[in-house]
């Protein structure tokens, strides 16, 4: 306890410069002799604090002992302080504690580090928001915060690009902000997935507690998620309708992959044929296998791969005709 006390009488010093042992005691709710005790203490340490009795005096450290407790040259007070306190904290609830945190380590600067700090802000300003975004995270990031620190599960409601809704329980892991959007990532089926915070129809904390798995790693799942995406973006994506039965198969075409296919999936119609987004590598690739599950599917965009399928299976026809 006492070590605690003596850093906080050191960082008071620093913030404030000299200061009398009575403010000193209020501050940190001791007695004063408890002060000069704590000073003596320092002093035999090497700390450089000094005392003066008297009007005008006070318990202050020389300037050269501000400097280096304080640790920044001003190269790196200047990088700090090209940092604006971003979207996604604010959104939190945390952009006034950080504020704070800042104004207190400018207060803890020499002069010279302060001057660095306002012409770095007046020359360099980071804006970490795509163009047309709104930056609103939507109503539910509150909700998905507080699950998150408190290690329960959530009920989420999502919706598909077919406009089906789709409720399910996960164990949430984290929350990434990129580009001011607010992801999830939880575990549903003991696997992480990811969801869109702005694109949840409904979020609900559950009492059931979560148990994070040991050894996870959010920052490495969410590097691995995005070098994903990334790779997806040259896919060839086919909407189609498949029956029941090729969907029960699906495993065996798109591996791990086919589970995530389905859970974006429309509902299914009364005869069992649900429509899906499909990746394929090429148009070429995407044609070989949708002939290739014969009357299970039906290619409904893109026009192109639609048409290539039904010239094909025309020509396919016209070989076998007797």
């Amino acid at each position: 306890m006492r070590a605690d006390r003596l850093l906080a009488l050191l960082m008071t010093l620093q913030t404030r410069g000299r200061t009398t042992a009575v403010e000193l005691a209020k501050e940190l709710e001791v007695s004063v002799r408890t002060i000069y005790r704590d000073v003596e203490a320092l002093g035999t340490a090497g700390v450089p604090i000094y005392a003066e009795r008297g009007p005008g005096g006070g318990i202050a450290l020389i300037e050269s002992y501000r400097t280096n407790l304080t640790g920044l040259t001003a190269d790196e007070a200047r990088a700090l302080f090209m940092l604006s306190i971003p979207t996604p904290l604010m959104q939190l609830g945390v952009g006034q504690e950080l504020k704070a945190a800042l104004l207190k380590l400018t207060a803890a600067l020499p002069e010279a580090s302060r001057k660095e700090q306002q012409a770095a802000r007046q020359r360099i300003h980071l804006d970490a928001s795509w163009w047309g975004q709104s930056g609103r995270p939507g109503p539910h990031l509150a909700v998905v915060q507080q699950a998150v620190w408190q290690e329960r599960a959530l009920r989420l409601v999502t919706r598909t690009m077919f406009g089906a809704e789709i409720e399910q329980v996960v164990e949430p892991l984290g929350l990434v902000a990129k580009a001011n959007e607010w992801y999830l990532v939880a575990l549903r089926e003991g696997r992480p997935r990811t969801f869109r915070v702005s694109a949840l129809a409904q979020a609900e904390m559950l009492e059931t507690p979560v148990t994070r798995p040991e050894g996870f790693d959010l920052a490495a799942y969410w590097e691995r998620y995005c070098a994903e995406v990334e790779a997806e973006k040259g896919l060839f994506w086919v909407r189609a309708r498949i029956s029941a039965a090729l969907a029960r198969d699906f495993k065996l075409y798109f591996g791990e992959r086919a589970q995530l296919v389905l859970d974006e999936a429309g509902p299914a119609d009364a005869q069992g044929w649900r429509e899906v987004q499909l990746p394929f590598d090429s148009l070429e690739q995407a044609r070989e296998r949708v002939l290739g599950w014969g009357g299970g599917v039906e290619v409904l965009e893109p026009d192109g791969l639609r048409a290539s399928v039904i010239d094909f299976a025309e020509q396919i026809r016209l070989r076998y005709r007797k």
